[in-house]
């Protein structure tokens, strides 16, 4: 197959999107289901990985082994605050692997473990495969948006997640400014304005400030909160349902599949108060036959996350602020992601803003998509002339801090700081020793426990012990990404500085990566076997139900021996409970038992044919005045028995 475009992927906490740039212009790809966004979801059954509505489906029945919300773990230990609340809500299991956190489901029979990079990688796979089934030809290259408010490590996680997926990740962009470039491509302007892209889905909020100038994007600030989106207000509407129950049913425990049904509920219910005043939160038979139906008002929605909206406005506050601008320096507010349906969100940022318009011009689901499916056409140079003038500043949202030997943090890069960018440090080691353990940080500095520790080395300076302690300089580097690289420069007076990279002790390694790389490969074979023996199965039971259709039919009934046409009938209801029962049945069976089938069915109709045939052949001795209406006639009756025939 050959290699196609590079594609843009908007990998969402709650659903994913792809777009390809074809005829000059970004086409996002409808999925299998006709739906051009897909539920980032992956459930694992005895027999396969079933992905998007497919797996939504499977909520109900397979709670357990239905994994969402992966976003929410990726790049995070076990013991982050925000993992332990959310898997609170998750009915799937999340276990601690010495500090990383892993989810554990049964697949084909066996317990497994996932890291988040590989429930990642499989939404992605996803996606390259409807990008491929579209173009026709193999896609390897693209861009993948992530949260602004992101962290390095966040980063680093999701192209790691991108090569399990086979993937060549061309860069990262961060949401906002990929919304932003869906926008300001369709609305050129010469004129410098300043635009607040407001970008609030599924998992998180993220606040952007850019510049824009004919077709120049400059990100001014950033602001955001990872874990702040449209799954934390299910969350709370969750909680509000559960104590109502509980006071309806004498303090009655809900169990995880009920609370799973109620989750749904609430989120239609959610929906829908973004154009009625009220609705019900309604369930039947959540619980032991007892059925859950509960009055909510916009005005009770809107009370019970008030506090969740005050820090929604905190983040757009903290934006202008890093900003350094005021809201009236504010040309554009655009909306981005399916929390900004909600009107209370709309309302107050029209206080906020002194009653301007919010622009809501843009997609709200496919934005991120279009946007970075445009970058991805820049990186590779098919953009055509009139769109090549698109150029991109970005900015590192989180402030860089490095723990020095005497347990002291200090800031070496600050939040905001336009990227990319490269600098060097000098770093000592402890007294008397020519090791050194580099501590990393990305935030304020306020919190020593936060740090990571990024690597291990030695001083080439054969002379520290003279000196008590040695000396290094350390290369800084934050790439267009956003990820962050360190390496140790060696100073020898005879030769060239010599760069040596520091690998972290966080994240995957190379090793983890093939052999995730391998295990993928593996799990997308066992998928297609199953596709390919569900397929057989499909064409069996439609080969059986056609064939007891014809045998029943009256025609038939007056036209073939009795005892043929009950035996075949008999032998297709015996397909039908087989089909029923063999679970374990191969490709191979099934186009063996289609093949005997079809042989019976010759052999019945065979028999027909010959009769008939026979009748034709007498009536034509016998009726030597027979018109050429009549022979026309015969022939056809001919031709459509032949036709009809397996």
């Amino acid at each position: 197959m050959p290699t196609g475009p590079a594609i843009g992927i908007d990998l969402g906490t709650s659903f994913s999107c792809v777009g390809v740039f074809k005829h000059n212009s970004v086409e996002i790809v409808a999925n299998d289901q006709d739906h051009r966004t897909t539920p980032t979801c992956v459930a694992f059954t005895d027999r396969e990985r079933l992905f998007g509505e497919a797996a939504m489906y499977q909520m109900g029945v397979n709670h357990t082994n239905t994994v969402f919300d992966v976003k929410r773990l990726i790049g995070r230990t076990f013991d982050d605050e925000a993992v332990q609340d959310d898997m609170k809500h998750w009915p799937f299991k999340v276990i601690n692997s010495q500090g990383t956190p892993k989810i554990e489901v049964e697949y084909r029979g066996e317990k497994k473990q996932f890291v988040a990079e590989e429930i990642s990688a499989m939404v992605l796979q996803k996606m390259k495969e409807t990008a491929e089934a579209y173009l026709g030809e193999r896609v390897t290259d693209a861009v993948i948006t992530v949260p602004a408010y992101f962290s390095s490590r966040q980063r680093r996680a999701t192209i790691d997640a991108g090569k399990i997926a086979g993937l060549n990740v061309l860069r990262l962009i961060n949401e906002p400014t990929a919304a932003a470039i869906a926008y300001g491509v369709k609305k050129r302007s010469e004129r410098q304005h300043n635009v607040l892209v407001f970008d609030w889905g599924g998992g998180t909020l993220d606040v952007s400030i850019l510049s824009i100038e004919n077709g120049a994007f400059e990100v001014k600030a950033v602001g955001g909160d990872t874990h702040l989106g449209g799954e934390d207000i299910n969350s709370r509407l969750v909680n509000h349902c559960v104590e109502e129950f509980k006071q309806m049913h004498e303090g009655r425990d809900l169990t995880t599949k009920a609370i799973n049904r109620l989750r749904k509920a609430c989120e239609t219910a959610k929906r829908k108060l973004s154009t009625i005043d009220c609705t019900n939160v309604e369930v039947v038979s959540l619980f032991e036959d007892m059925d859950f139906c509960m009055e909510l008002t916009r005005d009770q929605f809107e009370q019970l996350c008030l506090d969740l909206f005050s820090r929604m406005m905190d983040v757009v506050k903290s934006a202008l602020s890093a900003a350094k601008m005021e809201r009236t320096d504010i040309d554009e507010i655009l909306l981005v992601g399916g929390s900004t349906r909600i009107p209370k969100v709309q309302t107050m940022l029209q206080e906020y803003f002194n009653g301007r318009e919010l622009n809501r011009t843009v997609n709200a689901d496919e934005a991120v998509a279009y946007g970075a499916t445009l970058l991805a056409a820049k990186l590779t140079d098919a953009l055509p002339k009139s769109m090549q003038h698109l150029s991109l500043l970005e900015v590192t949202p989180l402030s860089l801090c490095l723990e020095f030997p005497d347990g002291t943090l200090k800031k070496i890069v600050e939040g905001n700081t336009q990227i990319p960018i490269k600098l060097t440090r000098p770093y000592g080691t402890k007294e008397n020793s020519a090791e050194a353990v580099l501590g990393v940080f990305e935030g304020e500095c306020k919190k020593a426990s936060d740090i990571y520790i990024l690597g291990n080395f030695s001083s080439p300076n054969t002379f520290w012990y003279i000196l008590g302690h040695a000396m290094f300089y350390l290369a800084i580097e934050i790439d267009e990404s956003g990820i962050f690289h360190v390496s140790e420069m060696k100073n020898f007076c005879w030769k060239q500085n010599i760069t040596t990279p520091i690998k972290g002790t966080v994240g995957l390694s190379e090793e983890e990566i093939k052999r995730m790389i391998n295990d993928a490969k593996k799990m997308k074979l066992e998928d297609e076997k199953e596709r390919s023996r569900m397929a057989a199965m499909n064409v069996l039971v439609d080969c059986i139900y056609t064939i007891k259709a014809k045998m029943e039919s009256e025609e038939t009934k007056q036209t073939t021996s009795e005892e043929l046409r009950q035996e075949l009938i008999g032998k297709c209801e015996e397909m039908i409970r087989w089909t029923d029962m063999e679970k374990n049945s191969t490709k191979e069976d099934f186009e063996r038992n289609q093949s005997m089938l079809e042989e019976m069915y010759k052999g019945v109709t065979m028999v027909k044919q010959r009769s008939t045939c026979e009748e034709m052949m007498n009536w034509t001795d016998k009726e030597k005045d027979a018109t050429m209406e009549e022979y026309e006639q015969i022939s056809k009756q001919l031709d459509d028995m032949y036709d009809n025939s397996p």
